[in-house]
């Protein structure tokens, strides 16, 4: 790294450390309803800085609709919460073609989908052809009904949450829709002290969440311009491609997990990762990417693009387990 790039990192450091305020007040905000999803918080804002979806699971009751209600309140933009269930129709999403007699022609009904931040409420409650209207605006940020195409306002944000799959009801995402998610986040169990907290705050018979909105959908695009420029090092790049390389061929690492991987991450994990690691230094006020940002971001990126075989569940080992040996193994920069 020569002075002058270590001077402009220096200089974007800068830079970073004063646009990434607003998104504290947003952490302290959000904080102020939800107690003990620190991580699940952090990762939707990953997700906002680097233009990327969160698909969020967990067991009913866990604050999963409330964190992300709550960000949405505490950003000054459009939102929709779109409830899945198993009757949901594509056209409830996207919208469609209504005929009007009057004018005999028909014209297009914009559906919910036109919105900045898109809480789709239990995915995996509808059917794959509901799943799948998503992708085309997940991916290219557009929506075609009939034969119009219409771009989607920017910032546009998909945060879905699921129900594990084994609950009765669920119908599993398809790997092409699995695949539009920047990361699959896990939602635990609060502790005991967090369980206190809960109680004392939310056993009441009238809830009311209050939150004020502590920023916009400008400084979020403003700090996007500030996330791309972030300085990642060749050897961190070689470092990322080689996480995603071990996932599909893992015997090349050294590692003998080719009976327990059916298909390994693609190369959208490879950039997502990256993006990822990214924001997560914007977050952390620096203008270059450490291999800490990588490691920390890996797991919710890879766990839902490594896909496991029968042999892996046979020996009870998931995902998270393959992606944690991969982490463990392949050597940092």
């Amino acid at each position: 790294m020569t002075s002058v790039t270590r001077d402009q990192i220096d200089q974007l450091s800068d830079q970073i450390r004063a646009a990434s305020e607003p998104f504290q007040r947003l952490v302290t905000e959000v904080g102020h309803t939800i107690v003990g999803q620190e991580r699940l918080i952090h990762q939707m804002l990953i997700g906002l800085l680097a233009n990327g979806h969160l698909l969020i699971e967990g067991v009913p009751g866990l604050a999963k609709t409330t964190a992300v209600a709550c960000l949405a309140k505490a950003i000054s933009t459009d939102f929709q919460r779109l409830q899945f269930t198993p009757d949901l129709l594509p056209a409830d999403l996207i919208g469609t073609l209504v005929y009007r007699p009057q004018d005999q022609q028909f014209v297009v009904q914009k559906g919910p989908i036109f919105s900045n931040l898109i809480l789709a409420d239990e995915i995996n409650r509808a059917p794959a052809k509901v799943q799948s209207a998503l992708l085309e605006a997940m991916q290219e940020r557009q929506v075609t009904i009939g034969s119009e195409t219409f771009p989607l306002d920017n910032p546009f944000l998909v945060m879905a949450t699921q129900n594990p799959v084994e609950q009765e009801g669920t119908y599993p995402l398809p790997e092409a829709q699995m695949d539009r998610f920047m990361m699959k986040v896990i939602v635990d169990y609060p502790n005991r002290d967090q369980e206190l907290e809960i109680l004392g705050r939310m056993s009441k018979t009238r809830q009311t969440i209050e939150v004020k909105a502590v920023t916009t959908p400008a400084e979020i695009l403003a700090a996007r311009d500030l996330v791309d420029q972030i300085y990642v090092d060749r050897k961190i790049e070689e470092y990322i491609v080689d996480l995603i390389m071990a996932t599909r061929n893992p015997q090349s690492y050294g590692l003998d997990l080719q009976e327990l991987i059916q298909f390994g991450a693609s190369p959208r994990a490879t950039i997502n990762l990256t993006l990822a690691a990214k924001a997560n230094a914007f977050l952390n006020g620096r203008g270059h990417v450490l291999p800490e940002d990588v490691r920390e971001m890996a797991l919710d990126v890879l766990r839902h693009r490594v896909i496991i075989t029968y042999e892996a569940e046979a020996e009870e080992k998931t995902s998270d387990d393959l992606v944690r040996i991969i982490l463990n193994s392949v050597a940092l920069p």
